[in-house]
């Protein structure tokens, strides 16, 4: 018999400087690399009006030159010592991150504070960034799942900074300007904005003061005020594209928000639903039906509300009966519940899944910015393994009755529909 070992405490500490900058470290002594990222607290949802897809633009603004370095040191620095330098735009954050040995640690913390604090917005990069940013719309139009995700989140989130695009638009970005981004940066970099993460052979004593030298000095320019919480919305949305040789069908309904008590039977019954190969509508829409390549369920989840979405690919003469399909799939899971045997498969699935995705210390960084920014407190790997563990197949069906209701199901088509039709009545479950 074979014993697995449990798994090692995670050794976390936190500090905070004060203008109000959050500092969260793990130690990892196995290894020799240290990840480590500055998180601004704050993605596209809080954009109004002209200012969407603002939050993206510049974070790509301060790779294009700093006071201290060109666009072409910064490409260079991190490369140089065989690291990575990397950043992204979420709805709710943004993050700018790198990893390199630990004997580098000051230089990387060097590089990326200075993204971070000194960029210079000129003109004439604002002006060729613009190119690129509409260059990279265009990119993302051209993929179908993306636009029918556009379409469905827009929709479902109308009227909120959720349901904008994360790039923005054509017409935004053409109007964004230098005293623009300024206002926008002064904003939201502000330090109680502001979480740095770090994890990896490192010690955090020296890491803060590290940091300490670097950000201390950044002024205060308060709190956001609070965003309003969405309303989700149920609509169906047939969208025509002649050059598709697919249909591409979207379908969610409302789910709990990141830090909800009962976000393990959540991840438990989209696992079940449509989380891997064995799952239901893999099983029973690809393998059983043949009636589409690609077929799963994901979460969306924010920290005030969330989003249970279905994706599939198939053709015309197929579509309405993937629809079908998967709303047999809602019914069938609302009302019996799962099988004892699935229901060990989904939490070996998580739990496997939870272990494979902390071995790296990215991964443990951006887990360290997830914990502290949704749920301000740090669960270890074993409260994780015996949550999952915890999950009965009575929550599982009654979150599945919570939120299978006809009147909250949304639907987005998009490709060749010809005379394709779909109304309340066909997603009754």
């Amino acid at each position: 018999m074979v014993v697995l070992a449990s798994p090692p405490v995670r050794q976390i500490e936190r500090a905070a400087l004060s203008n109000g900058i959050r500092i969260v470290t793990e130690y990892m002594p196995y290894v020799r690399s240290v990840s480590m990222g500055v998180w601004i607290g704050s993605g596209s949802r809080i954009e109004h009006g002209s200012e969407n897809g603002l939050s993206h633009f510049i974070e790509h603004m301060v790779f294009k030159g700093t006071k201290n370095r060109s666009a072409e040191d910064i490409a260079r620095s991190v490369d140089a010592v065989g690291g990575g330098l990397d950043a992204f735009t979420s709805k709710e954050l943004v993050s700018f991150n790198t990893k390199v040995l630990d004997e580098h640690v000051p230089f990387a913390l060097d590089v990326v504070s200075d993204l971070v604090l000194n960029p210079v917005f000129r003109e004439d990069d604002i002006e060729k960034e613009k190119g690129v940013i509409l260059e990279e719309i265009k990119m993302e139009a051209d993929q179908p799942e993306f636009v029918l995700h556009e379409a469905f989140i827009s929709n479902f989130w109308k009227g909120h900074g959720l349901g904008k695009p994360i790039l923005g638009t054509k017409e935004t970005v053409k109007k964004f300007g230098q005293g623009m981004l300024r206002d926008f940066y002064t904003r939201i970099y502000s330090p109680r904005n502001i979480l740095i993460t770090a994890a990896g052979n490192l010690d955090h004593h020296d890491l803060v003061a590290l940091i300490t030298d670097k950000f201390a000095g950044l002024s205060d320019h308060g709190i956001l005020p609070p965003d309003t919480v969405p309303k989700a919305h149920a609509p169906l949305i047939l969208k025509k594209k002649e050059s598709l040789e697919q249909v591409h069908i979207a379908m969610g309904v409302p789910a709990f928000r990141m830090a909800h008590e009962l976000r393990f039977p959540l991840y438990i019954l989209n696992t079940v639903l449509g989380g891997g190969m064995s799952s239901r509508l893999f099983q029973e829409i690809r393998e059983r039906k043949g009636l589409a390549y690609s077929v799963y369920s994901e979460l969306n989840l924010f920290s005030d509300t969330g989003c249970l979405t279905v994706y599939a690919g198939t053709g015309i003469e197929t579509a309405k009966q993937v629809v079908t399909s998967v709303i047999e799939e809602f019914r069938q899971i609302k009302d019996q519940m799962i099988g004892v045997e699935e229901l060990r498969r989904a939490k070996d699935h998580l739990k496997g899944s939870l272990m494979l995705s902390l071995e790296s210390t990215s991964s443990r960084m951006s887990n360290l910015a997830r914990q502290e920014l949704y749920f301000e407190r740090f669960m270890s790997l074993d409260e994780m393994l015996q949550a999952i563990e915890s999950v009965t197949r009575e929550q599982v069906q009654a979150i599945a009755q919570d939120f299978f209701r006809t009147e909250n199901i949304a639907l987005a088509m998009l490709g060749r529909l010809g005379g394709i039709e779909v109304t309340r009545e066909d997603l009754v479950c």
